[in-house]
C-alpha cells in the first residue's frame, strides 16, 4: 500500500502538472490523495516545500538524461551549446520544471524553500559536469587558470538570463542568449591565445 507521503507527493505533482503552482493549493492536494489536510503539514512545512522537492527531482531527470544523451568526449564548445539546447527544450516541455520561466512566482517559491532548508539547498546544475570541466582543463581543452566552480558559476549565469527574457527584449533574446554563450565559451576555451596551457 502507498503511503501517505507518496500519495500527497504523486497527487503534488498530477495538480501542479496540469494547474501550475499557484492554481494549486493543499486543499486540493489532501482531498485528492484522501488524507486531513492537516496530514499534508505532517511531511511538508508548505507548499513551496513540496513543489520544489519535485522541481529538484524533475531537474535531476532532465539533467541525467541529457548527460546521457550527448558525447561528452566531443569539442567542449560543441557540449555545451548541445547540453544548453537540450536543458532548454526539456524545461519547456515539462509542466513542472516550466514554472522556472514564471520569474515572479518562482522566485517566491525558491526563497520560501531556501529559508526551510538553507541558502545551498538548491542546485540546478549538473552534478557531475564539474569533474568534466577538470578533465578539459587538464587535457587543455579548457582554461586552467579560472576555476572549475567559476566555470560552472559562468555556464549558471548563461542558464539564469533565459529568465530575463523581457528585460533583455523577446525580439532579441534569442541571438542576444546565442552571442553571450558563443563569447564565454569563446573565452573558456582559448587556452593557447592566452598563455595558459600547460
Amino acid at each position: 500500500m502507498t503511503d501517505k507521503k507518496t500519495l500527497i507527493r504523486n497527487c503534488g505533482k498530477d495538480l501542479f502538472s496540469s494547474k501550475g503552482f499557484k492554481d494549486t493549493n493543499v486543499v486540493e492536494i489532501t482531498k485528492m490523495a484522501g488524507v486531513a489536510t492537516g496530514t499534508f503539514y505532517n511531511y511538508y512545512a508548505s507548499k513551496e516545500k513540496l513543489f520544489m522537492d519535485l522541481f529538484l527531482e524533475e531537474n535531476a531527470k532532465l539533467k541525467k538524461d541529457i548527460m546521457k544523451s550527448i558525447d561528452l568526449n566531443g569539442d567542449p564548445v560543441n557540449v555545451v551549446k548541445e547540453m544548453m539546447f537540450l536543458n532548454d527544450q526539456g524545461m519547456k516541455v515539462n509542466s513542472i520544471l516550466r514554472e522556472w520561466y514564471n520569474k515572479d512566482v518562482f522566485a517566491k517559491i525558491e526563497q520560501n524553500y531556501r529559508e526551510e532548508n538553507g541558502l545551498d539547498s538548491v542546485g540546478f546544475l549538473y552534478d557531475s559536469f564539474i569533474e568534466i570541466v577538470k578533465r578539459w582543463q587538464i587535457e587543455g581543452k579548457m582554461r586552467h587558470d579560472i576555476d572549475a566552480e567559476m566555470i560552472m558559476a559562468i555556464f549558471a549565469a548563461l542558464i539564469n538570463v533565459d529568465t530575463h527574457k523581457e528585460e533583455v527584449g523577446l525580439q532579441y533574446f534569442p541571438q542576444v542568449l546565442e552571442h553571450l554563450t558563443e563569447f564565454a565559451l569563446t573565452g573558456l576555451t582559448d587556452c593557447s591565445a592566452r598563455g595558459t596551457n600547460k
